[in-house]
């Protein structure tokens, strides 16, 4: 009594087998591309963040230009090193705060602030104004970041 037996598969079964292949490609290709809109969508913002970023590096860059003119101009008229750091402390622009021989700012754009610093060299000394702190802080819902 060996009985075999023979399990056969009609054509609704290539049918049904290539129905869930179908379905799984078709699922794939929809999450690859939600992946790829998403990434769309992150590059976008990371632009946008790199770009604001840099307008207020090259704003806080074009401040210390301007700086340095106007230090360079009570360099060449002040006589001795503390004329030339009053004449610098008096005539500072409202936003810019100087103590010792430290000058702060912050440039900010409502998200990000960059908080700068230089330390003014003597009279006489080169370069006059060199960076001591220019440290980035960003604004988020959960709080400030750097």
């Amino acid at each position: 009594m060996n009985r075999k037996s023979r399990v056969t598969f009609g054509p609704g079964a290539a049918s049904l087998i290539l129905i869930v292949v179908i379905l799984s490609m078709s699922v794939l290709g929809i999450l690859a591309l939600m992946n790829a809109r998403n990434d769309i969508k992150l590059s976008d913002r990371s632009v946008q963040v790199v770009e604001a970023t840099y307008a207020l590096n090259e704003s806080a860059e074009r401040r210390l230009a301007s700086l340095d003119a106007i230090a360079a101009r009570y360099a060449a008229i002040s006589e001795t090193d503390d004329d030339y750091t009053a004449a610098l402390r008096a005539f500072l622009p409202t936003d810019m705060t100087m103590t010792d021989r430290t000058i702060s700012w912050e440039e900010t754009d409502g998200v990000r602030t960059l908080e700068c610093a230089v330390t003014l060299s003597p009279k006489g000394e080169g370069p006059r104004l060199q960076w001591t702190s220019h440290r980035l802080t960003a604004t988020t819902s959960e709080g400030a970041w750097n």
